[in-house]
């Protein structure tokens, strides 16, 4: 069973440290997993780390991650080629498709040479719930700012726009990307949108937000735009706190 609507969750979360392994699927990473109505079977995963680098030692803590709820997992890698053969096949597949952390920029230039950009766009419309968190989130908006240029912070202006607007994330924990991403919106770079801090979400119902969430108390979602006369003033969201979930089905 596929989510009834094409879904997209977009956090500052994922994974959390496991007690006795090295991580665990955390709140926002499960409720993607909920949210993809998955019975009488064990939920299928697959995890992209091309942002990452597909480094393989992350690899084997996110299966093992996914072992321990019970949930069917795959790594879906592109170095130094990809392991599967037939990727459409294999993401359309999916219940949820996770997007981790690292460099966008990378990330978007793999995908787009390999065609998973539009793989993506078909499995989402099909009802495979697209999730990540950082980079995994940032991937699927009409712009962003991002760190991947490095050392500062830069405007990513031509996202694949899944859904509208830009989105900023560690905007409580890195100051300078609170700067960087108010001027970009003052100045037209990009469009409004959101911002989130550590441990927080966006869910998409289409292009449509529908729920603000987070992981635990105390951080907020930014509502970023510029108004009349050309100032932005973030406004905070109070998101919903998740409860816990259990993944397996």
């Amino acid at each position: 069973m596929t989510a009834r609507h094409p879904t997209i969750v977009a956090t500052c979360g994922g994974f959390v440290p496991g007690s006795w392994s090295d991580a665990a699927y955390g709140p926002m990473l499960l409720h993607a997993i909920a949210l993809a109505r998955v019975e009488g079977r064990r939920p299928r995963v697959a995890h992209l780390n091309t942002a990452g680098g597909d480094q393989r030692h992350i690899e084997g803590v996110e299966l093992e991650a996914a072992r321990l709820v019970g949930v069917d997992a795959s790594h879906v890698h592109l170095f130094p080629h990809p392991n599967v053969p037939d990727l459409r096949a294999h993401l359309l597949a999916q219940d949820v498709i996770w997007v981790s952390g690292g460099s966008v920029l990378n990330l978007l230039a793999l995908w787009r040479l390999h065609g998973l950009d539009v793989i993506l766009d078909e499995a989402w419309r099909a009802g495979v719930v697209l999730a990540g968190g950082s980079a995994g989130a940032l991937c699927w908006h009409a712009g962003a700012t991002t760190s991947s240029r490095g050392p500062g912070i830069d405007v990513l202006a031509d996202g694949p726009a899944f859904v509208p607007g830009s989105l900023a994330v560690h905007y409580d924990s890195d100051p300078t990307r609170r700067v960087v991403h108010e001027a970009a919106i003052a100045a037209g770079e990009l469009p409004a949108g959101y911002a989130l801090d550590e441990g927080t979400g966006l869910v998409y119902r289409g292009t449509e937000l529908v729920d603000v969430i987070a992981e635990r108390p105390g951080g907020a979602v930014w509502r970023v735009e510029r108004d009349a006369a050309g100032d932005v003033h973030p406004q905070p969201i109070q998101p919903r706190v998740l409860g816990a979930l259990r993944a397996a089905g």
